[in-house]
């Protein structure tokens, strides 16, 4: 005889939150708009039983492969139509929200930098937010103090100021101005897609030659070889000098760090541009990312053979947000090593165990958040030099001349030089 059924027996079960799994985003770094630090509510996808949750690498029903392109055209936006490209085998996964730009009017143009582990003390960057979408940006946290999320809000949320020159202009202009090692685009590519209509950092780059003050720029776009007519002089003059980061040289790889971003083939061939046509050019192959970017003597000598003169590097580093959306990307794109990458990581930092049970990423401090420091660091820092002296690397710098600069000519006076 069985047992008589209870009262909880006939109670229906109660149902499961079943949470949407992360899935790529075509053309996006980021795979969701996490909330910002200053948010004051915090929220996650969950299936609400109306549609079937699709798994990873299939969405929308489309075949693995369909419409994948072999990525970055000439500004390095990707596929034609703004579609960034997709990797082989994995398919279109979830389509790419749209690009929204926001125009704000500057109060300023220089931005001072006191760090003493950079190289220039002022910086001028013509727009906020980036669309090439590079994981691992460090200035994706600064979106959280307009109200943006530092995910995707970072690559399609882009505001420009639209007088951004003629602020530059008024400050140069200033009696007091004391001219200064000044780079472009320092946190934001200043050659990111929307720059091909808006030209802003172009008229920045008119202001600083007609003020004579010499400059730098960093990039990922080939979008700079539009301004040869005004950086080839400028460099003939020694008032100007190009850097551009190649991550490395893995294209897969590439599409997915830095979607919309010039395939590092492109990259190349900017590099070769800008030395043929006589400027100093040098390569940055930062951020360094253990076990994800392996191929730094490699990118050094395809760098050098292209035409850099000069390279440097940093090593990862998370910051605010910048944490979870790294450890976000790791999840979807290399789950199985995300681990390992974490721990290396804090190896980089030399963090404590203590720090690391706290889970702190990354040292902040200014004499080490750069380079790293400890056994794996110096590694790093072993590999790099070595390869530089090889190649034939950073034997000599070539200084820009800060004696040129007349702002009088930005008033509208005469020179006699």
């Amino acid at each position: 005889m069985g047992l008589l059924p209870t009262p909880e027996d006939d109670l229906p079960e109660e149902p499961q939150e079943i949470r949407v799994p992360l899935q790529a985003i075509r053309g996006r770094g980021a795979a969701t708009a996490m909330a910002h630090r200053f948010a004051k509510d915090q929220r996650e996808p969950a299936d609400d039983g109306w549609s079937p949750v699709r798994a990873p690498g299939n969405a929308e029903g489309l075949a693995p492969g369909h419409g994948c392109q072999e990525g970055g055209d000439e500004w390095g936006t990707g596929a034609p139509g703004g579609l960034a490209a997709c990797e082989d085998g994995e398919g279109d996964i979830r389509p790419s929200p749209a690009t929204r730009v926001h125009f704000e009017t500057a109060r300023s143009a220089l931005s001072a930098n006191d760090s003493p582990d950079i190289f220039f003390e002022l910086s001028v960057n013509p727009y906020r937010g980036c669309e090439h979408g590079c994981i691992y940006c460090y200035a994706r946290p600064t979106h959280s103090y307009l109200n943006f999320s530092p995910g995707l809000d970072f690559e399609t949320q882009i505001v420009a100021k639209h007088n951004i020159a003629q602020v530059l202009r008024q400050e140069l202009a200033q009696p007091r101005y004391v001219p200064r090692l000044l780079n472009i685009g320092s946190a934001t590519d200043c050659y990111q897609p929307v720059e091909r209509d808006l030209k802003l950092t172009r008229s920045v780059i008119e202001v600083m030659r007609e003020a004579r003050h010499p400059f730098s720029l960093i990039t990922k776009s080939s979008g700079v070889e539009r301004d040869l007519d005004l950086l080839a002089p400028l460099a003939a003059q020694r008032l100007a000098a190009v850097y551009v980061t190649i991550t490395t040289l893995d294209a897969t790889l590439a599409r997915r760090m830095e979607p919309r971003a010039a395939a590092p083939h492109r990259r190349l061939r900017t590099i070769r541009a800008l030395a043929e046509a006589g400027v100093p050019v040098g390569v940055s192959v930062a951020p360094q990312i253990p076990f994800i970017t392996e191929d730094m003597e490699q990118v050094l000598e395809a760098a050098r053979d292209a035409g850099a003169r000069t390279a440097f590097y940093t090593v990862l580093r998370l910051p605010w947000e910048l944490d979870a959306l790294f450890r976000e990307w790791l999840t979807v794109h290399y789950p199985q090593r995300a681990a390992r990458v974490m721990a290396r990581v804090q190896d980089l930092h030399h963090l404590t165990d203590a720090q690391r049970a706290a889970g702190k990423t990354y040292d902040s401090d200014f004499a080490t958040r750069m380079k790293g420091s400890g056994l794996w660091a110096e590694l790093l820092r072993q590999r790099f030099a070595n390869t530089c002296r090889r190649l034939g690397l950073n034997r000599e710098r070539e200084g820009l001349d800060l004696g040129q600069f007349r702002p009088g000519l930005l008033r509208g006076q005469g020179s006699l030089f």
